[in-house]
């Protein structure tokens, strides 16, 4: 067997750095994460970027925070910086359900073992850092950095939480997709400025003393947010600096926001524009392996990587902005797209891969069908300060042509190595629907059919989430007409090419300002639809969305209104259970509550299975026809 050539990946032994001929490290990467090179792994992308730059640079993957700190320490001091996350997702959210259960796996590990990373991983690794190298800077990123970047609420310590920075004592944080700062940050400290010197950086924050006036910007205007402390007293003033941070994360010309806390204030410069072609293209045309580091090959697959290791990803951002999800606030709402020439070539690296069996998992993104959408006129765009761009209509200045998707799709079919290419990413369901989304280029009914008959793989799953209008629009989603309008559409083009893909929605319960009936009547209508619904799940807070603020305070951080949220773990529960109407242990409790709350009505259409009944009839009546029988038999005798 011929020898793996380690020098394909990062470094992440000393042996490896060795072998390299390096004496030191300019910059070493710690991470939550096994490491993957690829570029849906964001320690890979911003290891191979810096590496672009020049640098040496080596990972320390999933590193011991319980021992003697040994692995903090085998790859010396770098020269420049530790680059800390705690990988790809929250921790708090990788460790614990919604019900604040602790997980038993952890899919960015081999064999999704559990246990190996700590709770707050990024405070948690910059603290053992700090205290063995106090004088060697720490830069911070990553989901788990990027939405802890204010005060926010944590779920699973049910308090509020000052900044990240002021909490894990790093130097700097990166927040976003990294890629444009991080390049400007390296090149200014290679000419010679310290951490404590580079203040104007876009997408960055920083601590400055409460006291000191932060030098005016010529461009950006300052905003200044209540203080951690006041949030820490009164709750509107929590909810109402969240309204600031979300619209100005989303705008093109952001301010720049300052928050005090205790005694230092945090100031986060002012997001980058959206990344041109050539940026996200430079990204992902980095020399990535596309595969786990060989030091893992003996201890199992990474879950993670085994579900994607065959996916494209086309693009970036979503500008659906739904209350519960962290994707603008991290990826932004402006979409930023790679081109054809770039995702092609990968492609052709995919087929490969020597394990590569002619299909693609996943041509896709956040939202799968946003490839190449944006504003017609820019200018519209720079002015606008709304969340979301298709609720609660779809704006007239957004382009929705599915033209650009439904090209590359084919093209992507035409390569003779490629069996199959799916779509597994969540498409916007409600931007294929002519009632909600009027594009008129005909370019829905061309997608919608070649979506169809060619990339579902097995089942398409769309994201209605719920049934309530109520709910719906603090959901920031479409009313559920439009889905019924959807699965008839989805039927004729399943029909029409002799295809029987069942379509699987999604929905959440306990969602702010959802209640008990709700999800009856989410439960009852579904039923009737002809669902038995599988992909469900209880709301889980998370910092930096919108629904979690309301969770906290119970106030709608755009109106200051209050919102009913279910909060005790009798009332999750509650709402929860209507999703599973058809266990027969739950009729009973489900009976019960639907007296209590004088919904008799829905008895009947939830309940009670015609068939099912009309079976127990016949044979009641079989068994009572043949006592009758016996009977008139003895009397014979």
């Amino acid at each position: 067997m011929a020898k793996t050539d380690l020098s394909k990946w990062l470094p992440i032994t000393k042996k490896e750095v060795e072998a390299r001929g390096w004496e030191q490290l300019d910059v070493i990467l710690i991470s939550g994460d096994a490491y993957v090179d690829h570029p849906a792994f964001g320690t890979a992308v911003i290891g191979r970027i810096l590496e672009s730059e020049g640098l040496k640079v080596a990972i320390i993957a999933q590193p011991n925070w319980q021992d003697d700190l040994r692995d903090f320490k085998k790859l010396g001091t770098p020269k420049l910086f530790f680059g800390v996350t705690s990988g790809c997702m929250d921790s708090m959210v990788n460790h614990y359900t919604a019900s604040k259960r602790k997980r038993s796996t952890d899919a960015y590990t081999p064999k999704g073992e559990a246990n190996f990373r700590p709770d707050y991983a990024t405070t948690v690794y910059t603290k053992i850092l700090k205290s063995i190298y106090p004088d060697i800077p720490v830069l911070i990123g990553g989901i788990e950095a990027s939405l802890r970047r204010v005060t926010h609420y944590d779920y699973w310590k049910d308090e509020l939480f000052p900044n990240i920075l002021s909490m894990s004592g790093a130097d700097m944080l990166v927040y976003g997709m990294g890629e444009l700062p991080l390049r400007l940050i390296v090149r200014r400290i290679l000419a010679g400025e310290s951490f404590s010197e580079i203040r104007d950086i876009k997408q960055t924050a920083f601590l400055a003393d409460r006291n000191e006036e932060i030098e005016a910007h010529p461009v950006w205007e300052d905003l200044t947010l209540s203080s951690h402390e006041r949030c820490q007293r009164n709750k509107k003033a929590f909810a109402a600096n969240f309204k600031h941070i979300e619209q100005e994360s989303n705008k093109v010309q952001a301010r720049r926001l300052i928050q005090a806390v205790g005694d230092d204030k945090i100031v986060i410069n002012p997001p980058f524009p959206p990344m041109s072609e050539e940026q996200i293209d430079t990204s992902f045309d980095l020399p990535y392996t596309r595969l786990p580091h060989p030091k893992y090959d003996k201890r199992g697959a990474i879950p993670a990587y085994e579900m994607i290791k065959f996916s494209i990803n086309m693009h970036r951002g979503c500008f659906g902005g739904c209350s519960f999800c962290t994707i603008s606030a991290h990826q932004g709402k402006f979409v930023a797209s790679r081109s054809e020439e770039s995702i092609l070539k990968e492609v052709e690296k995919v087929t490969e891969m020597p394990d590569f069996k002619g299909y693609i998992s996943d041509l896709g993104g956040p939202s799968g069908n946003m490839y190449k959408m944006k504003g017609k006129v820019q200018s519209i765009c720079d002015r606008c300060v709304a969340p979301s761009c298709i609720h609660p209509v779809v704006c007239n200045n957004l382009d929705t042509s599915h033209k650009p998707m439904t090209e590359i799709y084919r093209k992507v079919d035409a390569n003779p190595r490629v069996k199959k290419a799916f779509v597994s990413s969540g498409i916007r369901y409600d931007l294929l629907v002519d009632d909600y989304n009027k594009n008129n280029d005909g370019s829905l009914d061309e997608y919608m059919d070649q979506l169809v008959s060619r990339h579902v793989c097995g089942r398409l799953k769309v994201a209605p989430e719920h049934t309530s209008d109520d709910t719906l629009r603090i959901m920031r989603k479409p009313s559920f007409k439009h889905f019924h309008k959807f699965k008839e559409k989805f039927e004729k083009a399943n029909q029409k090419h002799g295809l029987k893909q069942p379509l699987i929605p999604y929905f959440i319960s306990s969602h702010p300002g959802s209640t008990q009936e709700e999800m009856a009547n989410l439960a009852a209508e579904t039923k009737e639809m002809g669902f038995k619904l599988e992909q469900v799940q209880d709301f889980t807070p998370t910092p930096m969305t919108v629904a979690t603020i309301i969770y906290y305070t119970g106030l709608h951080p755009y109106t200051l209104r209050p919102v009913y949220t279910a909060k005790s773990k009798k009332d999750k529960m509650n709402q929860h259970i209507f999703f599973f109407w058809h266990k027969r242990e739950n009729y009973q409790v489900i009976r019960d509550k639907l007296n209590n709350m004088g919904r008799s009505d829905l008895i009947e259409k939830l309940l009670h299975d015609k068939k099912r009944h009309a079976k127990r009839e016949i044979i009641k009546q079989k068994a009572q026809g043949g006592k009758a029988g016996s009977k008139r038999k003895y009397r014979r005798k």
